[in-house]
C-alpha cells in the first residue's frame, strides 16, 4: 500500500453537504428492485435534536426494516472508481443479480481536493457527487449501506485518509517498538488533531447521508459503517502506535487497572515519563508478555472511545435511527484462524452497545474441509460477543473468483459463493455485502505526486479484477454463481428473515484474551506465549476439536468465557481449546462450572500460566492432573498414541505432539480414567475426570480429527447430536433455523469435492422427510422446509428447495431426479403422483422445477 507524498497545507473548507435531489422508489427488501419515482430526500434535523425511532432497527437477532424482519443482500460498488455515466450500468447488473442493496465506501481522500476543501456535491468532478449516486441507487430500488471512513482501505493510498492530515499533524503518526516510525498510514485515532480533522470530514459527508435515511417505506440508507477495520494496520505491522499521547493514556490506564500492584508488574511503575516511555517502547523479557496482554486490553477501550466519538459526530449531523456498523478484520491466505484477533480488538466497540452491529470481513476462497470451521467460528465467535439482540452480518463477503492480483495464479470454484452464503445464513446472518461486486478504475489524482502512477489507488489503472462484474462492466466468471446464489436466497427471504439458528446442548468456549497477541515485542517470553497459544486457541490442535464437532453432527454455538459464569442448565457441555496459558479468572469460572455439574471437553494442554506468563494452576489442580514432559515427533521420533477405555477399540495413531500427564496422588486421583496413552512411555495424554457434580474429558495429545473419537468423547459427557444422517463419506453436516411458529429450514451441506451423497436424516432417531433420501452433490448445499408456512401452505417437508413463494403457491427446484413434497391439507401439482393420509397430501414429482398449489 503506497502512500502519496505530503501535500502543502492549504485552506480547508466544505464545498457543501447536500447532493442533487433525485427520485426514490418504494422497494421492499427481499423483492427485486424496480425503478420508479418518489419524493426528494427529507431535511436533516438540526444537530442535537432528537430523531424518532428509525425505519431500521434490530432485535432478537433480526434486522427489522419498516417494522418487519428483513434480509439485506448488498453488493459493493465504488462510485468513485466509475465514470458517472457508468453508474447506471453497474446498478443494472446488481438488479439483474437480485440484490436489494448497494454498499460503498466514501473515501475522504477522494472528496478532499488539493486546496484542502471537501467536495461532496460534484462541483470539481461529477463523480464526487455522493448524493447523486445514492439517489440513483434509490431510484433503482436499492437501499444503501454507506461506509464513510475516516479510514476506508479499499487499496486506496493513505488507506483513504488524505496524506495532508498526517503531514500537517506529525504527532498523530505511530511510533512503534524502539521508537521506530510506523510502516503503515495508521494514526493515533484519539489524537486531538486527528479527531478534529475527522470531525470536519463527518461534518461534510454525514448531512448527505442524513438526508437520505430510509423512511416511509421508500429506499434509503439502512446502515452506516464507522471507520473500517479499526486497529488492523497496527496489528499486521506489529506497531502499537506508541505516540506520546498514547503513552500518557496507557500510563493512566495501568495505574487505574493495577493500583498498588503495578510496581510488582512493571519495573518502570512510578518512574518519570521518559523512563516509562522507554520501558514500554523497549520492553525487557521479564515483563514483555504482560505488556503484550496489557497493551491489547488497553487498546480495546481506546477503540471503543474512538467509535463513540465518530458516532457522536454522525448523530450530531442527523444520522440517527439506523444501525452503525463495525467491520471486523482478520482472514488471510484463505484461512480465518486469526480472525478472532479482530473480534478481540473490537469487541468493546459493539458488544452490548445499543445501535451498533458487528460485521465480518472475510476472504476465504473455496469452502473446504480445511477452512469450513474457520467460517463457522468467524460467525460463531462474533455472535458470542454480541448481545441477545445483535444479529450476525458479513460486511465484506468475498464473492469473486479470487484472482486478486490479476495474475492467473489463483481461482476459487463456482460453488464457493453459494456454500459460504448458505453457511452464513444457517448461522443467522441477516446482512451480507458481496465485496467487491463491481470493479472499476482508479482515477488520477488532481495534482501529480510523482509516486509512480499518480492514481488514487495502489492496484494500477484497473481495480477489482476478481469481482463478479469486471472493471469494464462485463460479467466475470463469478457472476453466474452469484446470481444463482442470490436468487436462491431471495426465494427464501420471507422465511429466513425471522428465523434463528437451533443448537444442540453443546457450546465451544471463546476466550478473547487468547487473541491479545497483536502487539508482539521480540522477546523470548512473548515467543513462548505465541508458540503455545497460536497452534491451539479457539480451534484446537490441528483444528480437530472444532472440525470434529461440526462434521461429527453437532450444531454448536460459542460462548464468551470472559463474559460471566456459565450455568450448566444453559450450557450442559462445553468444548474448549487452550494451551498452557489461560486467564486465572477463566480457570476459576471453569472450576465452578464443573463443580456445579457442567461437562468439559478440553483439548490442547493443561493450563499452568495466565496470559502474562505467570503461574496459574487452578483448573489443573481441580482436575487432579500433573503435567510432565511434552513430546513431539521431531528428530525421527514417531510419536504415537493408543486408545483405552471408552475410546477403544481404535488403532494406534501418529500424533505431532503430546503433553504427558499423571493423575495427582491423594484425593480423587484414583477416579481418573486414562483413555489415551503415549506408546513408548505408557503415560497418559487423554483422561476422563469426575470433578464435583461434573465431568471433564481432557485430551493433551494432538489427536487427529477422528470423528468417531470426538463424538465418543462428547457422548461420554452427555452431548449427542439430535440430527443424524447416514452419509457414507465425511463432509456432510446439517444445521437448522426456526421461526416463532415452529417453521424450520434444514440447511444440508456436502463440502466434499466431487463426491455426491444420498442421505437419510433423522431427528432424535425419528426419520425426517418421510424417510426419503436427500441427494447432495459434492460441494453443494440445500435449504429444505420442515413444518414451514409459506404461500398459504403448511409444508410438512420437501426434498426440493423453494424457488419462489407467492399467494396460494410455492415453486420448487428438485435436488435430483425425483422430489417429494408433503403438505398438511389439500394441495396439487401438475404431473405429480399424489397420495393422501391423515390430512396430509404427498406429491411425488419427477421434474427439475415444479409448483405446488394450495387446494
Amino acid at each position: 500500500m503506497s502512500t502519496p507524498q505530503p501535500a502543502a497545507p492549504r485552506r480547508r473548507t466544505v464545498l457543501g453537504g447536500l447532493g442533487t435531489a433525485a427520485v426514490t422508489t418504494h422497494g421492499a427488501l427481499g423483492a427485486a428492485p424496480a425503478a420508479g419515482a418518489g419524493p426528494a430526500p427529507a431535511a436533516v434535523p438540526a444537530a442535537g435534536t432528537e430523531r424518532p425511532a428509525g425505519a431500521v432497527t434490530y432485535r432478537d437477532k433480526q434486522i427489522h426494516i419498516d417494522g418487519g424482519p428483513a434480509l439485506v443482500l448488498g453488493g459493493e460498488i465504488h462510485y468513485f472508481r466509475l465514470r458517472r455515466r457508468d453508474w447506471q450500468s453497474r446498478l443494472d447488473r446488481a438488479r439483474a443479480a437480485g440484490l436489494n442493496a448497494v454498499a460503498t465506501y466514501v473515501p475522504w481522500m477522494w472528496h478532499e481536493t488539493p486546496d484542502g476543501r471537501i467536495d461532496v456535491t460534484g462541483r470539481t468532478r461529477p463523480e464526487r457527487d455522493l448524493g447523486a449516486f445514492l439517489d440513483l441507487c434509490f431510484a433503482n430500488g436499492f437501499d444503501a449501506v454507506v461506509r464513510p471512513g475516516p479510514f476506508t482501505m479499499a487499496e486506496l493510498k493513505g488507506e483513504g485518509v488524505p496524506e495532508r492530515v498526517r503531514s500537517e499533524h506529525p504527532e498523530i503518526n505511530p511510533r512503534g517498538w524502539h521508537g521506530a516510525d510506523g510502516p503503515t498510514p495508521a494514526v493515533d485515532y484519539l489524537a486531538p488533531a486527528f479527531l478534529t480533522e475527522a470531525r470536519r470530514w463527518y461534518d461534510a459527508v454525514m448531512p448527505v447521508i442524513a438526508r437520505r435515511l430510509r423512511r416511509g417505506g421508500r429506499p434509503g440508507v439502512v446502515a452506516c459503517q464507522l471507520d473500517n477495520e479499526i486497529g488492523m494496520l497496527d496489528w499486521v505491522s506489529n506497531t502499537p502506535a506508541l505516540t506520546g499521547h498514547v503513552l500518557r493514556d496507557f500510563r493512566g490506564w495501568l495505574e487505574r487497572t493495577y493500583g498498588d500492584g503495578l510496581a510488582g508488574r512493571y519495573p518502570f511503575a512510578g518512574k518519570p515519563d521518559d523512563e516509562f516511555d522507554r520501558g514500554v517502547r523497549e520492553p525487557a523479557d521479564g515483563y514483555s508478555a504482560a505488556l503484550m496482554h496489557d497493551l491489547g486490553a488497553f487498546m480495546r477501550g481506546r477503540f471503543a472511545r474512538y467509535v463513540d466519538a465518530l458516532r457522536a459526530a454522525a448523530e450530531d449531523n442527523g444520522v440517527r435511527g439506523i444501525p452503525f456498523l463495525i467491520n471486523i478484520h482478520g482472514t488471510g491466505g484463505g484461512r480465518g484462524t486469526n480472525f478472532p484477533i479482530g473480534i478481540s480488538q473490537l469487541k468493546e466497540t459493539y458488544s452490548g452497545r445499543p445501535g451498533l452491529i458487528s460485521g465480518a470481513d472475510f476472504y476465504l476462497g473455496d469452502l473446504t474441509f480445511k477452512n469450513v470451521t474457520d467460517l463457522y467460528l468467524v460467525n460463531s465467535f462474533m455472535d458470542a460477543t454480541n448481545d441477545r439482540d445483535q444479529p450476525v452480518t458479513a460486511l465484506e463477503f468475498d464473492a469473486g473468483h479470487a484472482d486478486y492480483g490479476n495474475n492467473l495464479d489463483n481461482q476459487s470454484g463456482a460453488e464457493a459463493t453459494g456454500l459460504k452464503t448458505r453457511l452464513c445464513l444457517a448461522q443467522g446472518a441477516k446482512m451480507i455485502n458481496y465485496y467487491l461486486f463491481a470493479g472499476g478504475f482508479n482515477p488520477r489524482l488532481d495534482e501529480p505526486l510523482h509516486d509512480g502512477n499518480d492514481r488514487i489507488g495502489s492496484t494500477g489503472e484497473r481495480h477489482g479484477f476478481a469481482a463478479p462484474v469486471d472493471p469494464e462492466g462485463r460479467p466475470g466468471p463469478g457472476y453466474p454463481s452469484l446470481v444463482r446464489t442470490v436468487r436462491a436466497v431471495r426465494a427464501h427471504a420471507p422465511v429466513l428473515a425471522p428465523m434463528r439458528p437451533e443448537y444442540d446442548d453443546l457450546a465451544l468456549g471463546f476466550v478473547p484474551d487468547h487473541y491479545l497477541t497483536e502487539y508482539r515485542p521480540d522477546t523470548d517470553a512473548v515467543r513462548a506465549v505465541l508458540d503455545d497459544a497460536e497452534p491451539v486457541r479457539g480451534f484446537g490442535p490441528r483444528g480437530a476439536l472444532s472440525r470434529g464437532m461440526l462434521l461429527g453432527g453437532y450444531r454448536y454455538r460459542s460462548v464468551d468465557l470472559q463474559a460471566g459464569d456459565l450455568d450448566p442448565a444453559g450450557t450442559p457441555v462445553l468444548g474448549l481449546a487452550t494451551g498452557e496459558h489461560l486467564d486465572t479468572a477463566v480457570q476459576r469460572r471453569l472450576v465452578r462450572y464443573l463443580r456445579a455439574g457442567g461437562k468439559l471437553l478440553l483439548s490442547g494442554r493443561l493450563p499452568g500460566r495466565d496470559m502474562s506468563g505467570r503461574p496459574s494452576t487452578e483448573l489443573r489442580d481441580a482436575l487432579g492432573l500433573t503435567p510432565g514432559d511434552t513430546l513431539t515427533d521431531a528428530n525421527r521420533f514417531f510419536l504415537s498414541v493408543t486408545a483405552h477405555g471408552w475410546a477403544a477399540p481404535r488403532a494406534e495413531i501418529r500424533v505431532p505432539g503430546a503433553q504427558l500427564c499423571t493423575p495427582a496422588r491423594g484425593s480423587g486421583g484414583s477416579r481418573v480414567e486414562v483413555v489415551l496413552r503415549e506408546l513408548s512411555t505408557g503415560e497418559g495424554c487423554g483422561f476422563d475426570v469426575p470433578v464435583g457434580a461434573g465431568r471433564a474429558v481432557v485430551v493433551t495429545g494432538a489427536y487427529r480429527c477422528d470423528l468417531g473419537f470426538w463424538t465418543a468423547a462428547l457422548r461420554r459427557l452427555g452431548a449427542a447430536p439430535r440430527l443424524t444422517h447416514d452419509a457414507r463419506l465425511p463432509g456432510v453436516f446439517l444445521l437448522t433455523t426456526a421461526d416463532d411458529d415452529g417453521g424450520r429450514l434444514l440447511h444440508a451441506f456436502n463440502i466434499s469435492s466431487g463426491y455426491g451423497q444420498d442421505v437419510t436424516v433423522a431427528e432424535r432417531g425419528r426419520p425426517l422427510f418421510g424417510g426419503e433420501r436427500l441427494h447432495l452433490p459434492g460441494r453443494s448445499a440445500a435449504m429444505l422446509p420442515l413444518g414451514l408456512r409459506a404461500g398459504g401452505l403448511r409444508i410438512a417437508y420437501a426434498t426440493a428447495e423453494i424457488s419462489e413463494i407467492a399467494a396460494g403457491r410455492v415453486a420448487f427446484r428438485s435436488l435430483g431426479d425425483e422430489a417429494v413434497v408433503a403438505v398438511d391439507g389439500p394441495a396439487r401439482c401438475a404431473g405429480a403422483k399424489v397420495s393422501a393420509a391423515g390430512g396430509r397430501t404427498v406429491l411425488r414429482v419427477r421434474r427439475r422445477e415444479f409448483t405446488v398449489h394450495r387446494g
